[in-house]
């Protein structure tokens, strides 16, 4: 009895130590299949057909009201006030109507310093007499047009008032990726700041490719209508990476995607024009055309995306470096060249002097060229890009007089035919012999173009 005893109290204990391993190995065992479980729900690419685990996630949603708190008093109304023609009419005549009349537009801006600079749409405050800015306080304020890029589609205005304002600071659009959480911020339909969320859905878009606007928008399914122009685009941190410029829908209101200006272009230009007046160009000098399965078939190659190069500029940067026709670039500094507008984005971010690292392919081979950007000597007019023609080149086409059409984005014209290689020669019946006789028509109607083709032989196209 004794001796049961003693093995009784030697194996009790025992029990109860492997008792509580084995308890200890289950639990350990149960994180290790509940963490697998995670794991394997987190990082899977395909949905299982299995009947679901009967385990509880903790999913956390976005938290978007920091960014909010940070920019909605940054960004503000924009009333705009101008003065319109009125058509001559027998009852103006009689009873002495003005044929001027007032109309009003409204917009969004986006304060970008404390002392109250604002970056908004050109096309908010064109042709404006007077601009009005409200701020998300209901405060008001008369503002100055500072300067304007319409290829681009940026303001800036500055208000008046030695008050100090909130502003949204610039990120770098450069670093954005798709899929990334966005707020879009603006006025829609005259309401005061409102915050609308999404995510970016493609970078470099451009919404027509004979526009000769050399787009290159954020493109979000962030929600943005009438009166959202101008507004802002931000991160979740509540830092900017674009300008709210357009809408893409079937019925004028939100039912699709929206666009934006990245900040790294809008950035510029604001610098540009506060310190030189207007926007400072600088160029590669290359034409040619993006890459695709169509034309990388027609031109012998295996490569389908990147920038073909068809010619270039014999004074520009591009072919002073070494780069030459039948190169592809694929890449310049840290961003991808897959199209022509991730090249027109990234060069209207910089300025001439500025030095570039360009990656082309070049007969099986990557290389890397250095290339210093020139100023430009190109006009940008009716959709095209034009330049001086040299005496040879005029020589070549027989022409006494004419200007180069280096790019042809405008889509009537080259459903007409215009092409890069022709000259501009005559405008409603005016000689053109250099691109300053072009400014004299800015503005004006323009009823009949003649140009002279590859072959030396005019064209004569004439506008209804």
């Amino acid at each position: 009895m004794k001796n049961l005893r003693l093995l009784y109290n030697i194996i009790l204990p025992i029990s109860l130590i492997g008792l509580v391993i084995f308890i200890f190995i289950e639990k350990k065992n149960e994180k290790e299949v509940e963490s697998s479980i995670l794991n394997t729900v987190l990082n899977s690419e395909t949905v299982s057909n299995q009947a679901p685990q009967s385990r509880n996630f903790i999913v956390r949603n976005p938290d978007f009201t920091v960014a909010a708190e940070k920019t909605i008093n940054s960004v503000v109304h924009v009333k705009n006030t101008a003065k319109a023609k009125n058509s001559n009419s027998i009852i103006d005549f009689f009873y002495g109507n003005s044929n001027d009349r007032t109309t009003v537009g409204t917009g969004s801006g986006v304060i970008v310093s404390s002392d109250g600079f604002i970056i908004t749409n050109n096309h908010v405050i064109e042709n404006a007499t007077e601009i009005e800015i409200t701020t998300n306080d209901n405060r008001s304020y008369d503002a100055e047009l500072i300067g304007t890029d319409k290829n681009s589609d940026i303001a800036v205005l500055k208000i008046n008032s030695e008050s100090k304002f909130p502003y949204i600071r610039f990120a770098d659009s450069d670093q954005t990726k798709i899929g990334e959480w966005v707020l879009a911020v603006g006025n829609p339909f005259n309401l005061t700041s409102t915050v609308t969320a999404g995510i970016i859905s493609a970078k470099s878009r451009d919404l027509n490719d004979y526009d000769s606007k050399n787009q290159s928008f954020i493109q979000t399914d962030a929600a943005v209508n009438s009166g959202n122009s101008g507004g802002a685009l931000v991160n979740i941190n509540g830092d900017l990476i674009g300008i709210n410029t357009a809408i893409q829908s079937t019925n004028a209101g939100f039912i699709g995607y929206s666009f934006a200006v990245p900040s790294n272009i809008a950035r510029k230009i604001y610098e540009d024009i506060l310190e030189f007046g207007d926007v400072q160009k600088g160029l590669l000098g290359v034409t040619g055309q993006s890459l695709n399965a169509q034309n990388s078939n027609e031109l012998g190659i295996d490569i389908t995306e990147g920038f073909y190069i068809n010619d270039t500029d014999p004074n520009m940067g591009a072919h002073l470096a070494g780069i030459r026709k039948g190169d592809i670039i694929q890449q310049i500094d840290n961003v991808r060249i897959n199209k022509f507008a991730d090249l027109s984005g990234y060069l209207n971010s910089k300025r001439p002097g500025d030095k570039l690292n360009v990656k082309i392919f070049r007969e099986n081979k990557s290389l890397n060229v250095a290339v210093k950007l020139k100023r430009s000597t190109y006009v940008q007019f009716y959709g095209m890009q034009l330049k001086d023609a040299s005496e040879s080149e005029l020589a070549e086409l027989n022409a006494e007089n004419g200007v180069k059409v280096v790019i042809n984005r405008n889509g009537t014209l080259f459903r007409m035919g215009i092409r890069q290689g022709y000259l501009l020669s005559e405008i409603n019946n005016n000689k053109i012999s250099s691109t300053n006789d072009l400014k004299s028509f800015d503005g004006e109607n323009i009823f009949q173009i003649t140009f002279i083709d590859l072959n030396g032989e005019k064209e004569k196209l004439v506008f209804d």
